[in-house]
């Protein structure tokens, strides 16, 4: 044997499997595992801006305007995950019923 692996190989197909496996296993985790201080996550101005479907531009402009709160660490700004939700939540109103 020449220690090639061939693509037809059962053990090299189950070999790639794992290790696809094994990524994703990984990616997982490291999306469960976003920066953390003190129990409470935090956000990217590209995760909040795609969770509140505006533009990064928009965002930008409700951190001016005081509309949402903020971290700046050197040039990178970070959001808490509850101020976010409790951005979400500010605009929720319930459903108006008329009686009958």
């Amino acid at each position: 044997m020449n220690g090639t692996i061939k693509t037809n190989d059962e053990w090299a197909v189950g070999f790639m499997k794992e290790l696809d496996s094994m990524l994703n296993g990984i990616e997982s985790m490291n999306e469960k595992s976003k920066a953390s201080f003190g129990n409470e996550r935090f956000l990217t101005d590209k995760e909040v801006s795609a969770w509140l479907k505006v533009s990064r531009r928009t965002l930008q402009d409700y951190r001016n305007n005081g509309m949402v709160s903020y971290y700046q660490l050197g040039g990178k700004i970070l959001y808490k995950e509850s101020d976010i939700e409790k951005l979400v939540m500010g605009g929720y109103r319930n459903a108006y019923r008329m009686e009958t």
